[in-house]
C-alpha cells in the first residue's frame, strides 16, 4: 500500500504549476506482478517520442531523473530505450551514488563495501550492462573460528573465473534449479578446515570440524540451503514474516553452523549486524548466494554506474545540479532553475526523496565504514571472502581484493578491504580514525593469521545510511507511483542493494510508460515480485 503522500501535499505537488494535458488514466500500479497491458501506442527505440510539445524550448524534456545513482541511471537507460527524452540531475560532482570509487596513488577504493551476486535477476535484464565484466570471488566463504580457517562452501561454476568473465558468461553458470542444487550440494559438503598456513601468506591448514561440525550436521546444512535456492523468489516474498535472527532458529540448522556460518553470512549480505531484517530479505539473501557467485565489478564499482550513463545521450547527465523542488510538471534547481517535464522521477536515497516529497515513507538505515590496508605480501592469495565465526571484533567481512581483481592494486602491492557494521558513532576525524583503525587492525590480525604492523591505512570510508533497513513487516513491493506522472525508485522501495536499485528501476520506467500511453517491453524475464 502507498503509505505516502499526505492529501494536503499530493494537491500542492500536482498543482504547483499550470494545468496540463492529464495523463492517460491508468489504475493498475505498472509496479506490481500482473502489469501487461493497457496501453495505446508502440515505440521502437529509433521512434522518438515527444510527450510536451517544447514550443522550440530547450528547457523542456519528456522525463527528468533526480539521482544519478544506479537506480536513476537504470531508469533513463529504460525510458531512453522506449524513446523518451530524460534528463538526469545529480547533485554531486559524479555519477554512481553508493556505487563510487576514489583513485588513490594507484589503487582503486570502492566507497561502499556492498556485495553482489552473479545471480541477480536484474543482472540480465538491465540496458547497457552487457559488457559489464564482473571478478568472482572463490566459491563460498572462508571462516576464521578459534584460530583456524574452515572453508564453507565449494561451489561448481567453472565457466565464471576469478579472471573476470563477462556479465552473461558469469550468470550462464548459475542459472537453472540443477545449477543451483549443484552449488548447493558444494557449498555444504565438505566445509572443512583448510591446512595450515605454511607462513603469513595464508595456505590452508587441517584441523578439526569446524564451526559446522560433522558430516551429518552438513548434510542438514545441504537440504536447508537447497530447499532455499530451488524455491522461486516470488514464493519467498509470500512467506510470514519474522525477523531474520529469530528465523535462524527455524531453519532446521545445528546451532553451530547458524552462529559460525549463516549469522555472520547473512549479517555480510544484509548489511545488518543484528539481524532485524525481515526473514523474507534474509531467504532472499541466502537463495542469491547459494545459486551464484559473490562477486565485484572490475576496475572498481563505479565501472557499473558509468557503464549506465555511458550509454545515455549525449548532454542528459548534468551533475552539480541540485533539485529543490518537484512537481508533476517540473523541477526546480539551485543552479539553472526550473525544467518543464511531463513527469518526474526520484532516485534519490529516501531521506532526499522525502524532502522533496513531504510524507514519503524513511526508513531506518544500517552503517557501514569501509577501510582499505596494503601490504607488501597478500595476507591470503585465495580470492575468498573472509568471515569471522567467532564474532571477536568489529570487522564483519574482509577479503584481498587485489587477489579479487588485481586491477585494483599497482603492481607489488595487496589491497586488503574490510567492513566494519555501524561505526564511527563520535566524530569522524583523525582521533575516531586513529583509534578504529587500530582496534581493526588487531582483529585483521586475528582473521588472516599474520602481523599487520606494517600495513599502510590508504582510506576510510563511513556512511551513516549505507543499507536501507528491511524491518519487520517490510514490503517488496512498494509502489513506485506517487501520483501520475511523479514516481519514486531506489533499493528503499524495494530490498536493498543493487538487485532492488535496478529492479525499483526498471518498475519506475514501466510505470512512466504505462501512464504516457508508451507499449515497449522493457527487458525479458520472470515477473516484477522477482527481488532475489
Amino acid at each position: 500500500m502507498l503509505e505516502p503522500v499526505h492529501q494536503a501535499d499530493a494537491h500542492i505537488v500536482s498543482t504547483a504549476n499550470p494545468p496540463h494535458t492529464p495523463y492517460i488514466p491508468h489504475t493498475a500500479d505498472p509496479g506490481g506482478p500482473t502489469d501487461t497491458g493497457g496501453l495505446t501506442n508502440t515505440v521502437g527505440p529509433s521512434d522518438p517520442v515527444r510527450l510536451m510539445d517544447t514550443g522550440g524550448s530547450t528547457d523542456t524534456v519528456d522525463v527528468v531523473v533526480v539521482g544519478a545513482g544506479v537506480a536513476g541511471l537504470a531508469a533513463a537507460r529504460h525510458l531512453t530505450g522506449a524513446g523518451l527524452s530524460v534528463l538526469v540531475l545529480e547533485a554531486a560532482g559524479t555519477v554512481g551514488g553508493r556505487m563510487t570509487s576514489e583513485k588513490v596513488d594507484g589503487f582503486r577504493l570502492d566507497r561502499s563495501g556492498r556485495l553482489l551476486c552473479t545471480s541477480y535477476p536484474e543482472l540480465a535484464r538491465a540496458p547497457g550492462l552487457e559488457t559489464l565484466s564482473l571478478r568472482t570471488f572463490s566459491p563460498g566463504v572462508l571462516l576464521h573460528s578459534e584460530g583456524r580457517h574452515h572453508r564453507a562452501g565449494e561451489s561448481f561454476q567453472p565457466t565464471a573465473g576469478r579472471r573476470g568473465a563477462r556479465r552473461g558468461a558469469a550468470l550462464s553458470a548459475v542459472r537453472g534449479t540443477r545449477g543451483a542444487l549443484t552449488a548447493v550440494r558444494a557449498l555444504a559438503s565438505a566445509p572443512r578446515s583448510a591446512r595450515p598456513q605454511a607462513s603469513h601468506r595464508g595456505r590452508p591448514h587441517p584441523a578439526a570440524p569446524g564451526p559446522l561440525g560433522g558430516p551429518a550436521d552438513r548434510a542438514r546444512l545441504a537440504t536447508v540451503l537447497a530447499r532455499l535456492a530451488a524455491t522461486p523468489p516470488e514464493r519467498l516474498l509470500s512467506r510470514p514474516q519474522v525477523s531474520a535472527a529469530q528465523a535462524l532458529s527455524g531453519y532446521g540448522v545445528p546451532p553451530g553452523a547458524v552462529e559460525g556460518f549463516l549469522r555472520p553470512l547473512l549479517a555480510a549480505l544484509l548489511g545488518d549486524p543484528a539481524l532485524t531484517s525481515s526473514s523474507r530479505c534474509a531467504d532472499l539473501a541466502l537463495h542469491a548466494f547459494a545459486t551464484g557467485r559473490l562477486c565485484l565489478p572490475e576496475g572498481g564499482a563505479d565501472a557499473l554506474p558509468e557503464l549506465l550513463a555511458a550509454g545515455l545521450p549525449p548532454g542528459s547527465v548534468r551533475t552539480g545540479v541540485r533539485v529543490t523542488a518537484v512537481s508533476t510538471t517540473s523541477v526546480t534547481t539551485r543552479e539553472a532553475g526550473e525544467i518543464g517535464c511531463r513527469a518526474v522521477v526520484l532516485a534519490t536515497g529516501a531521506r532526499s526523496a522525502a524532502a522533496l516529497l513531504p510524507g514519503l515513507r524513511v526508513p531506518a538505515h544500517h552503517a557501514a565504514t569501509v577501510l582499505h590496508h596494503t601490504t607488501d605480501e597478500p595476507p591470503l592469495t585465495e580470492p575468498v571472502l573472509l568471515l569471522d565465526a567467532d564474532r571477536g571484533g568489529p570487522v564483519a567481512h574482509t577479503a584481498v581484493l587485489s587477489q579479487v581483481d588485481p586491477g585494483r592494486a599497482p603492481a607489488g602491492r595487496a589491497l586488503v578491504t574490510s567492513v566494519v557494521l555501524g561505526r564511527p558513532a563520535g566524530p569522524d576525524g583523525p582521533g575516531g580514525t586513529t583509534a578504529l583503525d587500530a582496534e581493526v587492525r588487531a582483529h585483521l590480525a586475528r582473521l588472516y593469521r599474520t602481523s599487520t604492523s606494517r600495513w599502510e591505512l590508504l582510506a576510510v570510508h563511513h556512511d551513516a545510511e549505507a543499507v536501507p533497513a528491511m524491518n519487520v513487516p517490510h514490503d517488496a513491493r512498494r509502489p513506485v507511483r506517487v501520483l501520475s506522472g511523479l514516481y519514486v525508485c531506489g533499493d528503499h522501495r524495494v530490498v536493498s542493494g543493487l538487485q532492488g536499485e535496478l529492479l525499483s528501476a526498471r518498475r519506475a520506467a514501466r510505470a512512466v510508460l504505462a501512464d504516457a500511453g508508451v507499449r515497449r517491453p522493457l527487458a525479458a524475464g520472470r515477473s516484477l515480485e522477482t527481488a532475489a
